[in-house]
This record gives structure tokens, C-alpha cells and sequence, in this order.
């Protein structure tokens, strides 16, 4: 863990201790070319100070022997030829320590909720290496989370990386608030949620609604927003991250790393890429692209201290799935969570996607026999219901033989079983959440799919906890 003596989020006392390096000769957006006496290394953190602010920059290329380029971490605005470049003498570095939690950080780690700045003792640096190859342990153990579509069909993996694809009002924000109430409450673990190029409403909306949900205390917050630039969108990931190792290895606890949204932190990438003149690749995209996602990625880890189970709102452009941004971030998750539209509209919520959403851990010796067979019928039911709708919407589904008509009966019950109400959004609905054990959920399951609830009606499964413990 690094100890500067000086912040590289700008002190009160730099840059007098930072000496000068060069000098700025050209701007073009958020891109600078900087004239240097002594080059320095890449990723080195540099600064150049504006009517009394400090702008700090991060070096991406050496051109030649005295010129680099670097990206801007902050407004251009006021950047002119011949400015002074300072080094900070180290890449970027964010304050640590455990009064992270509860609070809304930038990308240097400075506070954006009003509160006192973070105590500047330990620092550590954003670009941390991943975690030894001896010091990393396998996951396997499935994470409740105690939402019963989630835990039945496409379990989280302690230490694993989900991927929750999802367009807008189909409940991705609610359903990423009601997994750190989980982690929070389940597991007494804390979360660290970055926000890329979000917006400013979102990101207001999404931290006063986590307050009233009782989230904030056990997590931080650290937003890259959308109107800043591409080099903080780039990097505030990785700045999230660094807290995330920091808490896992400081306070041995779970901690659920979300960020919202990954897609806009190969958009980002992209971005810069271009403006440092790379001949870009496959649709565009940066050849480095596979390099960048591999770096943020493999750092999620578990280690003896404590795991990092990562949940990653995916955009997919278009909706196709084949887009290379997509197929680079697929490559390196092990869950799978698609969220429907259409199951939405019907006011089936969480609108989880039964047949598309799987793990690749989806296996009985992971899951073990029971857990397996119950999901495999599961989905068998509402695959073959699926292939009996058009049938139901022609013909109705008198005409369907009693065996397929059991198979419907006791699916749209299970789809139905499947909604649960969070407690996260008790204060808007009135209903109050309810959590249900893994075990639970594979009883009630296996007792719909033996036809013991063949007589219950449809509305007592709808919005309610486990049949079997009798909850509401």
C-alpha cells in the first residue's frame, strides 16, 4: 500500500512539492501534448494549475524522445500553450479507508456529498496488480441472495462476475439496490458501486433512494459522470475497484461490486483510443479493447481475506449480442441475467428472462443433484409453455391435450411464484420485502412441479415469499 506524502488528488500544498517537468504545446479536446525534459513513465499522473484549480493528467503515449500524449481527468477549459506541466512523481492514487462507507466519491476520491474529505493517510494505487495466481482461490460456493428467480436459475458464484442485461424500465437499478440490501443484510458484507457515465439525475435519484432503502451506510459510491471526461469514465472503474480490494482485504467481508455500466467503460476506451490517433479495430472499436475489460476484470477476485462478487449492467447497442464490446465483457462472466421486457409488461417482477438467464456454473456437481434437477424442470416447463402460447392465443387452450394443459396451469403458477416484492421498494409500494431462503424456494418448486399446488389459484403465488414457511 503506497504512502505518498502528497495527494494526487491536489493538496493544499501542491504543486510547490511537484516539480516542473515541461510544458504544455497542444490541446485537442480532452487530449494534450506535452513537452518533457525527462519523459515520463506511462500512467504517470500529472498536473497543470488553472486560475487556482489544479487539472491533472494521465501520460497514454510517448511520442518521441521529449513529447507524450496525456488524457485529461478534468475540464480543459482555461488550458492554453506554454502551461507548466508538474509531475505528481506516481500514477493516480486514491485515499483509502474504511470511512469510504456510506459516502459519494469521484474518481480521486474526493467527496461529492458534502462532507469531509477522506482522512489522507493510506493510498493506494488505482492501477493495483491483480492477485497472485497462488494467493487466488476457485469459486464454487453459490452467494444467496435470497431473490428466489435468481438463487433457483441462475445463482451468483461467491467471488464470480454477473452480467445483468437489461433496457431501460425493466427494473436493472432496483434489481442492483435489492442485491447490496441482500449482501448487506444476509451476509453483513458492504458494497462498492461505481456509476459510468451516468447521468446526474440517475446518480441523485439512485444515491437518496439507496438512503431510504437503509443501503448507504455499508456502501460507497463513486461516480464517473457523463459529462466529464472520457478519461474519468475510463478510469473511475478502476478507482471503485481499488475500494473494493481495499475493503476486502482490510475488513474480510463479502463486498458486492456493482457498476452501472460497463458498456460505457469500453465506450470510454473507445473514446480515447481515437483521440490518441490508433487505428481502430473490429466496428470501430479500440484494438485494445479484449486488453482493457481483461485489466478491470481480472482483478476481481477471491482471496484468503474475502471475496468480490461483481454485478455488471451490460447495454447492449442495437440488441446485438454479438457486438464486439459485448462478446469482450461476456467472455469473463459466469452468470448470465437477462431481464425482459416482456415479462415486465406482463408485471412480472423481477422480469428475469427463465430460459435465457443461466450460469456457467449450471451444473449438479456444483449446485448439487437436487438444486439442478428442480431448475431443469423448472425450465422445462416454461420452455414448453413457451412453445404452446401460439397454440393458447389461436386455437385457447381447451384444445391442448390435459397433459400440456398441466404443464400451462402449473407454469404460469411458477411465473408467478417467481415475483417477489424488495425491500427496497417497500416505501413505494407499500408492500413489505421478503427475503426467502434457497432451500425454501427449491421446496415450494418441486412441490408445484409434483402438482401439489395444482389446486391453489394463480393470485395466491403472485407477490409473496415462500408457500411453505407461510409468509405473506
Amino acid at each position: 500500500m503506497a504512502t505518498p506524502s502528497a495527494s494526487i488528488s491536489a493538496p493544499e500544498d501542491a504543486p510547490a512539492d511537484w516539480p516542473v517537468i515541461g510544458q504544455i504545446t497542444a490541446v485537442h479536446g480532452p487530449v494534450a501534448v506535452m513537452r518533457c525534459d525527462k519523459l515520463p513513465p506511462l500512467r504517470q499522473a500529472l498536473c497543470a494549475p488553472i486560475a487556482g484549480e489544479r487539472c491533472l493528467f494521465e501520460v497514454h503515449q510517448h511520442l518521441d524522445e521529449h513529447h507524450v500524449r496525456a488524457i485529461t481527468l478534468h475540464s480543459t477549459s482555461g488550458l492554453s500553450r506554454g502551461m507548466a506541466v508538474h509531475d505528481t512523481g506516481a500514477p493516480l492514487h486514491v485515499p483509502v479507508d474504511p470511512s469510504c462507507l456510506g459516502r459519494l466519491l469521484n474518481i480521486f476520491g474526493e467527496p461529492l456529498d458534502g462532507g469531509p474529505p477522506l482522512p489522507a493517510t493510506h493510498y493506494r494505487n488505482i492501477h493495483g496488480e491483480p492477485v497472485a495466481l497462488e494467493d487466488a482461490i476457485a469459486t464454487g460456493s453459490v452467494l444467496e441472495t435470497g431473490i428466489k428467480v435468481i438463487d433457483l436459475l441462475c445463482p451468483f458464484i461467491r467471488g464470480g462476475k454477473t452480467g445483468l442485461f437489461g433496457g431501460a424500465g425493466v427494473g436493472k437499478t432496483v434489481l442492483i439496490m435489492e442485491f447490496m440490501h441482500a449482501v448487506a443484510t444476509l451476509h453483513e458484507g458492504v458494497s462498492v458501486f461505481a456509476g459510468i457515465g451516468e447521468r446526474i439525475r440517475e446518480a441523485h435519484e439512485l444515491w437518496q433512494e439507496m438512503d431510504q432503502a437503509g443501503v448507504m451506510p455499508q456502501t460507497a459510491m463513486l461516480f464517473g459522470q457523463m459529462d466529464e471526461s472520457p478519461g474519468v469514465r475510463f478510469r473511475v472503474g478502476l478507482s471503485a475497484l481499488t475500494y473494493a480490494e481495499y475493503l476486502r482485504d482490510t475488513m474480510q467481508k463479502e463486498v458486492l461490486f456493482v457498476m452501472d455500466n460497463i458498456f460505457r467503460y469500453a465506450q470510454a476506451g473507445s473514446e480515447v483510443s481515437s483521440l490518441l490517433g490508433r487505428m481502430p479495430a473490429t466496428v470501430g472499436y479500440q484494438p485494445t479493447l479484449t486488453t482493457e475489460v481483461a485489466e478491470l476484470q481480472d482483478r476481481i477476485q477471491t482471496t484468503r481475506q474475502g471475496s468480490i462478487t461483481a454485478v455488471q449492467a451490460v447495454y447492449v447497442p442495437a440488441d446485438d449480442m454479438t457486438d464486439p464490446a459485448v462478446n469482450a465483457i461476456l467472455s469473463h462472466l459466469d452468470t448470465t441475467v437477462i431481464l425482459s421486457r416482456a415479462q415486465a409488461a406482463k408485471g412480472i417482477y423481477p422480469a428475469v428472462d427463465p430460459l435465457q438467464s443461466t450460469s456457467k456454473l449450471m451444473d449438479k456437481y456444483t449446485l448439487g443433484d437436487r438444486h439442478y434437477q428442480i431448475a431443469e424442470g423448472v425450465r422445462e416447463h416454461f420452455s414448453r409453455y413457451r412453445e404452446l402460447e401460439d397454440i393458447i392465443a389461436m386455437l385457447g387452450i381447451e384444445e391442448l391435450s390435459p397433459q400440456d394443459r398441466q404443464v400451462v396451469m402449473r407454469t404460469r403458477k411458477l411465473e408467478r411464484y417467481l415475483t417477489q416484492p424488495f425491500a427496497v421498494t417497500t416505501a413505494h409500494t407499500g408492500i413489505a420485502g421478503v427475503s426467502v431462503p434457497l432451500s425454501d424456494t427449491l421446496d415450494d418448486c418441486e412441490a408445484f412441479l409434483r402438482g401439489n399446488y395444482d389446486d391453489l389459484p394463480e393470485e395466491r403465488c403472485y407477490m409473496r415469499g415462500s408457500l411453505k414457511g407461510g409468509q405473506p
